[in-house]
């Protein structure tokens, strides 16, 4: 073999490394190169308890999916107003408190399910006490009966938007019926102010 056919093959070889290369660097790229996160098509999920009314609605972006009866907090330890996140989703949970412990089963206050918040110590839950659902009975925690709270916690996860809301506001009053307190209140502010005018008492 010559000298100039050695020159050429070693010209091949190095075109041949440099193209498998800069194939490999690219392949590599690929590879490594972040993903662009798509939008969710899904609607967003979004639980709201009316605490006056007793009754928690499932929504789907603007569509109420379901709506349920509920018991909230007793005068002594109301439910928490707020807007908070599911933070813990627990099947057949055990019920703890300062010297007592519960295994799941009948007896259990918290029923099969457990919808833990993002505040302490507060979730949506099951029952052993079904005859308190649309009272104000619990510590504080939402309850269901438990045919309810299993159907539920199948529809939704950890993330879900919750508000719970302590008075009539008009989104309230449009998933659950009714008028909003403001309304009320506005409309007897009115009206006592006609009757003085009227010089009435």
């Amino acid at each position: 073999m010559n000298q100039s056919s050695v020159a050429s093959l070693r010209n091949q070889a190095a075109m041949l490394i440099a193209a498998f290369a800069f194939g490999g660097i690219s392949a590599v790229a690929q590879q490594t190169a972040p993903r662009v996160a798509t939008p969710s098509t899904s609607p967003a999920r979004r639980i709201v308890v009316s605490i006056p009314d007793r009754k928690l609605a499932l929504l789907e972006g603007d569509r109420v999916v379901k709506i349920y009866n509920v018991a909230v907090g007793a005068r002594v330890s109301p439910s928490p107003n707020g807007e908070y996140r599911i933070a813990q989703r627990l099947e057949n949970p055990t019920y703890y408190k300062p010297g007592v412990v519960i295994a799941p089963g009948k007896d259990n206050p918290l029923g099969p399910r457990w919808i833990g918040l993002d505040v302490k110590g507060f979730g949506i839950h099951g029952t052993n006490r079904p005859e308190s659902i649309g009272e104000n009975a619990s510590h504080g925690c939402i309850r269901l009966r438990n045919h309810d709270i299993e159907d539920l916690f199948a529809r939704i996860q950890v993330g879900d938007r919750v508000s719970l809301v302590g008075e009539r506001t008009e989104e309230v009053a449009r998933l659950f019926g009714g008028k909003p307190e403001m309304v009320v209140a506005n409309k007897e502010m009115s009206e006592a102010k006609g009757g003085e005018e009227r010089g009435e008492r």
